[in-house]
């Protein structure tokens, strides 16, 4: 397993364009937790330190599928780099402006929102052409996934290292600053400044046009409000268990679970199609979700949300293939960037329908939320059955073959994706 990442990260450029877009996208991230702090420091309340954490998601969940569209249409290094810069600019304002003037602040949200780079997106254009082969492309979907967990876990300890040595507004400038160069590793990189998205055909809904790819919005909108709502059930369940460190460990027991089940999947290659191996890697996903009802004691609850994470970075990975096969030709950054986005909201949502429900029925009302939204996604993918199946693309004598509409060579791999 640890050498077939080992050779796919020696792959020229494959470890510096994972790495840079891993610390480019530090600042989105930690976000939430390191604007919190601020406008607590600041005088503020929660429900201020809320709204303007709602502000910036909010703005992200606008600006990423839009950003995503201009890196199709004008490359990545036009618009990742200044992006970056601009959403640093809005942290920065921040922290100049403080609370003092709240119409700024709120700007600034705004503003550091909207432009944050779709560097994820970005990086999953790029994969085809650096790694050449089908396989290394679908490992490398896998070690994204499993690398995402890792950065969710060690930006919140960053943030609270910045905020130890010196203070919460410089916490906000220092991980926006190494954003700005995670950013610029990447677009100064050779594939990067090489890559083309492929022509496209001019149309006002752009990625959103391919049926396929609206399926895959709506079942990853209920995985991200089960992830949501779970983050949320974790704290109510440590309220009744003890408090401290219980949640933390649900939640890295979580993370530990997507980690294992990622590195495992993305070793080998997998046989069949992935549209039919999404539906059940979901269902084994949601089906993970539902033993977490029974809330058993810290030992047990630990080892369930251990089991219940192990597919959720396949699920990611497998995902990212069949958007790749799916999104109309020339849209490939935009289309990622809407699966990114849903999976924020449904998250953000879930972490908001949850409340009440914790409040009226307890961490069991909190976790059947979770499991509500697992079993939702697999319906929802088993009800469009015929909206997802394989991309065709016409024959020269008119009929079709199986292959990716975009009429590559080999299926998930796009003509004009190349670097």
């Amino acid at each position: 397993m640890a050498a077939g990442y080992a050779e796919l990260l020696r792959t020229r450029h494959a470890a510096r364009l994972l790495a840079g877009t891993l610390v480019g996208r530090l600042p989105n991230a930690t976000a939430a937790l390191a604007v919190v702090l601020f406008a607590r420091a600041e005088g503020g309340s929660y429900a201020l330190a809320g709204a303007l954490s709602a502000v910036y998601g909010v703005c992200n969940a606008i600006g990423q599928p839009l950003l995503g569209r201009a890196v199709d249409l004008y490359g990545q290094p036009r618009v990742m780099l200044p992006a970056s810069v601009l959403s640093a600019l809005g942290m920065a304002m921040l922290t100049a402006v403080g609370l003092d003037v709240l119409w700024l602040a709120y700007a600034a949200m705004v503003i550091a929102g909207f432009f944050t780079p779709p560097l994820e997106g970005g990086l999953r254009a790029l994969w085809p052409g650096v790694l050449k082969r089908e396989d290394r492309v679908h490992a490398a979907y896998a070690l994204d996934a499993v690398a995402q967990e890792v950065m969710f876990a060690v930006g919140p300890l960053l943030v609270t290292l910045c905020v130890a040595a010196w203070s919460e507004g410089m916490a906000l400038l220092v991980i926006n600053l190494i954003g700005v160069l995670g950013a610029l590793s990447v677009v100064v990189s050779g594939p990067s400044r090489r890559w083309r998205s492929g022509p496209r055909e001019a149309h006002w809904l752009g990625a959103l046009r391919s049926a396929g790819l609206l399926v895959l919005i709506g079942a990853f909108f209920f995985v991200g409000l089960a992830m949501g709502s779970i983050a949320v059930a974790a704290v109510a369940y440590a309220d009744e268990h003890g408090g401290g460190m219980v949640s933390s460990a649900l939640l890295s027991a979580l993370g530990v679970g997507a980690l294992a089940g990622g590195l495992v999947y993305g070793a080998r290659e997998w046989p069949g199609r992935p549209e039919s191996r999404l539906r059940l890697l979901v269902a084994l996903l949601a089906l993970g979700y539902l033993p977490l009802v029974l809330v058993p004691g810290v030992v047990g609850m630990t080892a369930l949300t251990g089991v219940a994470g192990v597919f959720l970075a396949p699920a990611l990975a497998c995902a990212f293939v069949v958007v790749d096969r799916h999104a109309p030709k020339g849209t490939v950054t935009e289309a990622f960037s809407w699966l990114v986005t849903t999976f924020g909201v449904g998250s953000a949502l879930g972490a908001s329908v949850v409340g009440p429900a914790v409040e009226g029925g307890g961490a069991v009302a909190g976790f059947a939320v979770a499991g509500a939204g697992g079993i939702a996604a697999l319906l929802v993918l088993l009800s469009t059955k015929r909206f997802l199946g394989d991309p065709v693309r016409p024959t020269p004598d008119g009929s079709t073959a199986e292959n990716d509409r975009n009429g590559a060579a080999e299926p998930g791999f796009r003509a004009g994706h190349q670097a």
